[in-house]
């Protein structure tokens, strides 16, 4: 059989950012080189990541069973491989196996990320093929009250953070009587450890903008804003790209598949702030103006942008409403515990062997996420401590890995679930310069509009400084404790009132860290234990 008749083989190379930071480009021009010599012809598709960085650049391989996959892959690597038979699934010992039925994979609950990196991100037809707008289809045949009502009965929390339910803010927007409302998505993803969001956007952006068309259409939005971090470059280009094909579909602009629905999308790219992750920052930043905190109320699902009713929820919150609205409010409701429904996208990182995206049903402990699914650290020495929520989350000692991962089990052991980012430290981390740095990283991202938050946060390193350095630690501890109180309780927003967090759980779980290097100090463990005691 000549090579024009044959049949082209599918080889999918990641066009995520994790992927093309560690070769993948050059992988995929090094396999269409290598095709071309080989008089082969190939169909090459630059899909989203699975998420198993660690096998990053992940070619993989159609074969009639199932998508072969081989990692990692280094340019060099290409010609040999190809030669031992790589379009055919041959073995290698970079061969993985069929990727769909690798054990960490299938394991999962691939709710969110249900295409992730199974399909070419910029093609309509493969996300209509792979049950893309049915969510969005079956919400313009129901009336906006019943979309709200769906989303609301299946349980969704917001999953930037705050875990408030997003029904009932989209509830609030609906019932304003304004012309003009607005639907934001945010997606200045800041926090440590955490990539979801973007490998969303640059792995399966239509579900992003099909979730973002039916909460307008739900609470009468004409007009959506994806804010997006300047420090993600290709999912800017992904989403824009995107929105310009979705409006050449009639999914975006007048009379939405034919519906009376007229919703117009764009992106803005914030510059950097991390406080412009709080959703009034967020608000203040795409009016034109610096981003700082907003004091609440009023709340912006009432006085939102240009003081208008304003939807904000996140990447992770909006994309999961096509699938509830495609599956019915019930199939969601199913997956989690207690209030916290649904799945969750739990990122690993930090000293971790597999890192990467776990997407789980609530209930996982945090156990089975970092030695189950993460496979313990990467250096091969003993897990220490994991920080779950990002910067401002609390710092866990291997004896809390039974927590089961849902909101309320971790606010009452003092913890956030957060945006589900978990950074895994091993037995060198020292915890008192971990505690000093969620004090010197608030003073350096503070809006500064409030003083707890600006000025807290910079007496907070000075006095961990006289902690560690031995210098009447008794009191400096007390000055400490009552630090945290003031900035918890006096904060405008989640940026001053949850630094303390790490600080009094790095105080709380590992004393030692604190006083160790000063042998001559008079405190003792046991004070410090009592000097936190009952801290929250």
């Amino acid at each position: 059989m000549s090579a024009s008749t044959r049949t082209p083989v599918k080889v999918y190379v990641p066009r995520d950012s994790a992927a093309t930071s560690v070769g993948a480009d050059e992988v995929a021009n090094a396999l269409l080189r290598a095709a071309a010599r080989e008089n082969r012809p190939i169909e090459l598709i630059r899909n989203g990541s699975r998420g198993m960085l660690w096998l990053e650049p992940l070619v993989e391989v159609s074969t009639r069973g199932g998508r072969i996959g081989y990692g990692p892959v280094t340019p060099a690597e290409v010609d040999g491989m190809v030669a031992a038979g790589l379009f055919d699934g041959a073995e290698h010992p970079s061969r993985v196996g069929v990727v769909d039925e690798l054990p960490w994979l299938a394991t999962q609950n691939r709710v969110t990320f249900a295409r992730v990196g199974v399909t070419d991100p910029l093609s309509p037809d493969d996300y209509l093929a792979h049950g893309g707008m049915v969510g969005l289809v079956r919400a313009l045949q129901d009336s906006p009250e019943e979309v709200v009502t769906e989303v609301t009965d299946s349980g969704l929390r917001g999953r930037g953070g705050a875990g408030f339910p997003a029904g009932i803010k989209w509830k609030t927007v609906l019932e304003c009587a304004d012309e003009l409302k607005f639907v934001c998505c945010n997606a200045d993803e800041g926090d440590s450890g955490t990539f979801a969001d973007r490998m969303v956007m640059e792995g399966d952006p239509f579900m992003l903008i099909e979730g973002m068309t039916i909460a307008a259409y739900a609470v009468g939005a004409s007009e959506g804003y994806i804010y997006i971090r300047s420090e993600y470059p290709d999912a800017v280009a992904t989403m824009r790209s995107a929105i310009e094909i979705a409006y050449g579909r009639g999914w975006l602009g007048d009379n939405v598949l034919d519906s009376s629905l007229n919703f117009d999308l764009h992106v803005r790219v914030g510059g950097g702030a991390y406080i412009c992750g709080e959703e009034t920052s967020m608000l203040e930043s795409l009016e034109g103006k610096r981003g700082m905190v907003r004091a609440k109320p009023p709340i912006p699902a009432i006085h939102g942008l240009f003081g208008k009713p304003t939807v904000v929820n996140n990447v992770l919150t909006l994309a999961s409403v096509p699938i509830i609205l495609a599956n019915g409010a019930k199939a969601y409701q199913e997956l989690g515990v207690e209030r916290s429904r649904g799945t969750q996208l739990f990122q690993l990182g930090g000293n971790i062997r597999h890192g990467g995206i776990v997407e789980m049903a609530f209930g996982v402990t945090l156990g089975e996420l970092v030695d189950g699914y993460g496979g313990g650290t990467f250096s091969g020495r003993p897990v220490r401590a994991v920080q779950v929520g990002g910067p401002l989350g609390a710092y866990l000692p291997r004896s809390k890995f039974d927590l089961p991962m849902d909101y309320e089990a971790f606010v009452a052991a003092g913890a956030m679930v957060g945006h589900g980012g978990i950074v895994v430290f091993d037995d060198t981390v020292d915890m008192a310069a971990q505690a000093r740095f969620a004090m010197e990283f608030c003073a350096a991202e503070s809006c500064g509009k409030c003083t707890p938050c600006r000025v807290g946060s910079v007496r907070g390193v000075e006095v961990i400084d006289r902690i560690t350095a031995g210098e009447h630690p008794d009191e400096n501890l007390a000055l400490l404790e009552d630090l945290c109180d003031v900035m918890t309780e006096g904060s405008l927003c989640a940026m001053g009132g949850l630094t303390p967090m790490p600080v009094r759980s790095a105080l709380t779980e590992f004393p030692d860290d604190f006083l160790d290097r000063q042998p001559k100090a008079e405190t003792t463990t046991a004070h410090i234990s009592a000097r936190t005691e009952g801290m929250p």
